[in-house]
């Protein structure tokens, strides 16, 4: 192995660490997250509100469009990552719903 070649291996894993702790950092996230958002969907059940908000969920995706451009992130792809989990979030308030 030549000295650049073993300095490029010595960053690409640093690269993945960084990757693997971030991986890490976004599924605690979304696992804090969706414990709120289990809370929301059995106070909307309790006091029969509708599982989905439209209002909300298009500000939502106005923040969170205008957060990904801020941070240098495409700002579609944020808009389809919102629109998933919000779709899952959906779903997990109509089974309250039942």
């Amino acid at each position: 192995m030549t000295d650049t070649t073993t300095r490029a291996a010595a960053l690409l894993a640093e690269h993945r660490e960084s990757i693997d702790r971030l991986d890490a950092i976004l599924i605690y996230t979304l696992g804090e997250r969706f414990k709120h958002t289990q809370s929301v969907g059995k106070l909307k059940a309790e006091h029969d509100l509708p599982p989905s908000d439209p209002a909300r969920e298009a500000a939502q995706i106005a923040r969170l469009e205008d957060l990904a451009k801020r941070a240098d992130l495409d700002p579609e792809f944020a808009k389809k990552f919102l629109r998933f989990v919000i779709d899952e979030v959906i779903r997990h308030h109509e089974q309250h719903q039942s």
